[in-house]
Order: C-alpha cells, then structure tokens, then sequence
C-alpha cells in the first residue's frame, strides 16, 4: 500500500487591525482615551467630548504628539479662565506677551446647546469677530474655565448678555457650579476636566502682570493620552 504525502499548506490568514490608523496620526482606540495633564500646580485628567470630533481629534493629535509639553498657562484671569496652547510660550522671556502663535490653521466652529461653559469644561480660543466673523477656533490654543457662581439676579444679567436661551439645567448649573454663561455660542466647548478641579483653582491664584501672565511662569509639563478612567 502506498502511502500519498500531500505537500503542507501555509495558510496566510489576512490580519486586520482592530485598531486601525485613521488620519494625522491617530488610532481608532485614541478617540476613546483621556488626557493626562501635568502642570506645576498638580495634575488634571480631560475628557474630549465625540459630539466635537474636529477640535476633539486636532487635541488628540495634538497631544500625541508632545505638542503641549513645556508650554506655559499664558493668560490667567481668577474667576473666568485659564489659557495655554501658545507654541511661543515653551521659550517665552519673562514678562513677554504671548497668545498669538499657533500650528498654522484653525478649526471649524463646532457649537453644540449641550456643551456649554459650566467650570471645568475646556474650550478653544479664538481670533475676535472682525477678522473671524464665522467664529473659527485656533488650532491650539484653549482655556478652562473656572468661572464664579451666580445668585439669580446676576444670572439673569449674564444670560442676558450671552445673547441666548440658557436652560433650566443649564442655569442649576450655572447657579451651583459656577461657569463663564456669556461666552455659549461663541466659542466651541470640546471637553472637560473630570479629575483636578483643584488645579483649576491653583493656577487661577497666580499673580499677574498687566497682560494676564503668571508672574512666575506654570507649565504643562506633560500632556498624554492615557486609558479613559471610569
């Protein structure tokens, strides 16, 4: 009897990522992560929100890059906000005034009525109405919002001068957690801190010069995408 040997087959079986590339360098799993952000005054973790994806994945891009590393929080106003994303600030003599630089390019405005100024979201800053009428926001700079509460009267003053219908949600929120209500509609919120408020508040008590900039310059040591926490 003979015996027939069959030659052996190599099966070569496609691989498909399951985590696959998308553009300017990012992985679908990315627009699941949060960032971790490191800061002289203590550490806070932002989440983006999927309901802004242009300025969501720019920030992520951003981020994964090492982008934000070295930059200083150029513009601190106690009560209302703190602002980085200054390329220029990483080498910035003291006393210099920053808020100008940028990757180059904006982003499409992307307002949403359920993201709106509460403290703690993060938002993208922009050039003034007269030369960005379509309200487009930089590229990289953004603020977070510390904001202040409001007792009724002053909402109703501050909803007023935001030039939009404020919900009753909003205003609890507003009224409980405090927040910037005058700049809905016209800046794109894309996010939020959800860990390190006390950070906010930190940052938010340095003294400053006559341009809004910490005396005593406050960096992001380290921004980086990090497993989203629950």
């Amino acid at each position: 009897m003979h015996r027939i040997f069959l030659p052996a087959v190599l099966m070569f079986v496609p691989f498909f990522s399951c985590n696959p590339k998308l553009a300017n360098g990012l992985r679908k799993n990315d627009l699941k992560k949060d960032i971790e952000m490191i800061t002289d005054k203590g550490t806070m973790i932002i989440r983006l929100s999927d309901s802004t994806p242009l300025h969501r994945n720019n920030f992520l891009k951003l981020v994964k890059q090492g982008y934000y590393d070295s930059m200083l929080f150029h513009r601190v106003i106690k009560n209302f906000m703190i602002q980085s994303g200054d390329p220029n600030s990483k080498h910035a003599k003291p006393g210099e005034l920053l808020g100008e630089g940028g990757p180059g390019y904006s982003i499409p405005a992307e307002f949403r009525p359920g993201l709106f100024h509460y403290k703690g979201v993060i938002a993208a800053a922009r050039e003034g109405d007269v030369v960005n009428p379509k309200k487009a926001s930089s590229g990289s700079q953004f603020y977070i919002v510390q904001g202040k509460k409001f007792t009724e009267e002053i909402f109703e003053k501050a909803a007023k001068r935001a030039g939009r219908k404020i919900t009753a949600a909003q205003k609890e929120i507003y009224m409980t957690r405090g927040g910037t209500p005058h700049l809905d509609g016209n800046y794109t919120v894309f996010g939020e801190v959800i860990n390190g408020w006390g950070v906010i508040d930190s940052i938010s008590l340095a003294k400053t010069d006559s341009n809004d900039r910490p005396v005593t310059d406050i960096h992001i040591i380290k921004a980086r995408l990090i497993k989203r926490i629950k």
